[in-house]
């Protein structure tokens, strides 16, 4: 029995695309609480076309430390009762704790599409988002891609059969499309490539940066309290599951330090104010 799911386990990785696992050390990090703050205007430019703005603030170490700051501008328009698109762009500044300073920003651009069915006070939809996140300023592009590519796939279930609160539920993946593919072994102390890399030709330990998995598995439990005809607040919790595939590798692409596997648990706390005229 154990050597089966042992056998299903190895599957199941695969299929989420962990490739090279012989390469891999795991490290488990330590659980986290953390908060998001975030106020947003919503504008009707047309019939089913939307202007909106948010601005949104994140802490994490479990309240200790300022993370980042969110500046999403957003265009959507409802083609139908079943459907919706978007565009957006987000600008998005971090900040280092050890440093005490914000680091290079981040720019985003992401794609939507949403559909929907209703069912008596019920509503289901299902949100596929596409985006594309480059980071500026230096970086080791041996370690990271500068453009990172992601698909997240949200399932939400809402009840509309209240008068002013809107409790909802949803799941969410988020997929890494473009990991690197690491070629390597392991032997517990050294990291062991071809014999191509005695040359010290640059990336000899990245095939591909064509890697794919789920690096993010998300729950959430919340409610929308309408305050007026024109205004919401939303409140809720998020469970976020965390996998990453981490590189540390010197900056000229000749020498892998290290190739992990960092898995963990993050808590947030969601409160968010909207605006819509």
């Amino acid at each position: 029995m154990k050597t089966r799911i042992l056998v299903i386990f190895a599957i199941v990785l695969s299929a989420f695309g962990f490739p090279s696992l012989k390469a891999q050390t795991d490290v488990d990090l330590d659980p986290e609480v953390g908060g998001r703050l975030s106020v947003s205007v919503d504008k009707k430019l047309a019939r089913g076309l939307h202007i909106s703005l948010e601005e949104e603030i994140r802490m994490d170490n479990n309240f200790g430390s300022l993370d980042r700051f969110h500046t999403t501008l957003g265009l959507s328009y409802k083609v139908n009762d079943y459907l919706k698109l978007g565009v957006g762009y987000a600008m998005i500044n971090p900040y280092s704790s050890s440093d005490g300073a914000f680091k290079s920003s981040r720019h985003r651009l992401m794609l939507d599409a949403t559909g929907s069915l209703r069912f008596g006070d019920w509503r289901l939809s299902l949100r596929e988002r596409f985006q594309a996140t480059y980071r500026s300023g230096d970086m080791n592009e041996y370690q990271n891609p500068r453009t990172a590519l992601t698909l997240k796939s949200r399932l939400k279930l809402s009840y509309k059969g209240l008068r002013r609160l809107e409790p909802y539920a949803y799941v969410e993946l988020r997929n890494t499309l473009n990991a690197p593919v690491i070629s390597a072994s392991y032997d517990g102390t050294n990291y062991l490539t071809s014999a191509l890399s005695q040359y010290g030709e640059a990336g000899w330990f990245i095939d591909s940066w064509t890697g794919m998995y789920v690096n993010r598995v998300r729950g959430s439990l919340g409610f929308e309290y309408r305050l007026s005809k024109a205004s919401r607040i939303d409140i809720s919790l998020l469970a976020d599951r965390i996998v990453d595939k981490v590189v540390d590798a010197n900056a000229e692409g000749t020498k892998l330090k290290s190739y992990t596997r960092e898995t963990g648990f993050v808590g947030w706390i969601n409160i968010g104010y909207s605006y819509s005229f």
